[in-house]
């Protein structure tokens, strides 16, 4: 479909996919083998102004917004996973920054994602505070002009990697979630460490680590908004991050796609692509009705964000679930209509299957998020009857 990208997008689209098939593409299976951090590729992507398309313009960015993020993220998931999803953690890791940091915190940090110098991760999950994150044990407690933080964080992207981290404690747990506070934290505060690199299922080029607080000083100025805004931070962060997984769901399901259409028409059996078979056809059809209706709705959320509309959580739980969802099912076909050739890693999509499973579980389950829907429409509903 013809979705009326402008000049300059279509440029952004070009531009990354031109990266991921020079860059990505040739080492995708040993970054997934070897589990190697792509450093150099989101170099690259820094180089070529990738990394600047969500920062303002007044700190070295090119000031674009939520459709141009998602359409990067596409094209990266496209040909891996593992990298889109590091180069999306930076992205999550510094919308902190941007939704609720100072001028001077920005004038720091900007500029320097802007160029791809720093990387970022942000610090939400623990052990025992997943999806109910606010029962997180990370505290930060008050210590002249610094905050001292104690904790740990768990499965955190680019944990180890990052120039930077979004940390969200708590200063005044007796509060609940009003007693959160985000600070932002540089990777070289003593008492920063980090836990083993993660062995994943999929998504292995990315890193994930524990990261450890013991008593990490930090100033009051690397605080994030007043003292008990942390749970709106996090909140706004997320609900713009879920678009962009939502993004990488439809990269992965459309290179999915791709794979499967190109294999079924060279298979031959009984005479005849494989695609001929009716069995067949119609599995690529639904594959494709799936992956289409899900950018849809991705195109028109991000386009819904960038207009200016500031309550969209509704619709970003549904992008996150039906991209995660439809990137998940889609794998699954491709693998199907592979056969036991798809099981095998010399094949693309065996890898695809693997990275797709992440997507329904990070940055909110999608049994989450349906209880977030569930509950918008809820209130919908009540303030119609009103």
């Amino acid at each position: 479909m013809n979705y009326f990208l402008t000049e300059q997008q279509q440029e952004i689209v070009n531009l990354t996919r031109e990266i991921a098939t020079k860059e990505i593409l040739p080492v995708r299976s040993r970054l997934d083998r070897d589990e190697v951090f792509p450093r150099q590729i989101l170099k690259t992507l820094g180089d070529a102004g990738l990394m600047a398309v969500f920062v303002p313009e007044a700190y070295g960015g090119l000031g674009l917004g939520m459709m141009e993020l998602c359409l990067v993220t596409e094209e990266l998931s496209r040909a891996c996973l593992g990298v889109s999803t590091s180069y999306g953690a930076i992205a999550l890791g510094t919308l902190p920054v941007l939704l609720g940091g100072s001028e001077e915190m920005k004038a720091r940090v900007l500029p320097k994602v802007a160029t791809g110098e720093w990387l970022a991760a942000f610090c939400l999950t623990e052990a025992e505070a997943g999806s109910d994150a606010f029962a997180m044990r990370t505290r930060a407690v008050r210590d002249g002009c610094d905050y001292v933080l104690t904790g740990t964080k768990q499965w955190i992207t680019n944990g180890g990697e990052a120039d930077f981290y979004t940390v969200i404690a708590m200063t005044d747990p007796s509060r609940g979630g009003r007693g959160a506070t985000a600070f932002l934290v540089e990777a070289d505060r003593p008492g920063l460490s980090f836990g083993k690199r993660e062995d994943k299922l999929g998504i292995r080029a990315s890193a994930t680590r524990e990261v450890i607080f013991d008593g990490v000083r930090v100033p009051e100025a690397n605080r994030i908004g007043r003292e008990g805004t942390g749970f709106l931070v996090t909140v706004r962060t997320l609900e713009r991050a879920r678009v962009a997984v939502g993004a990488q769901g439809v990269g992965l399901a459309s290179a999915a796609l791709e794979a499967a259409l190109a294999y079924a028409a060279e298979r031959k059996q009984f005479g005849k692509p494989i695609a001929a078979f009716q069995a067949v056809g119609h599995m690529l059809a639904d594959m494709a009705m799936k992956v289409e209706s899900a950018r849809a709705l991705l195109y028109a959320t991000a386009r819904t964000i960038d207009a200016g509309n500031t309550d969209f959580a509704m619709e970003s739980s549904m992008v996150k679930v039906i991209g995660s969802d439809v990137a998940m099912s889609v794998t699954i076909d491709a693998v199907q209509v592979f056969g036991g050739y798809g099981y095998m890693r010399d094949y693309p999509v065996e890898k695809m299957l693997r990275d797709a499973k992440i997507l329904q579980i990070y940055e909110g389950t999608n049994q989450i998020q349906r209880n977030e829907i569930a509950s918008c429409l809820i209130k919908q509903a009540a303030m119609r009857k009103g």
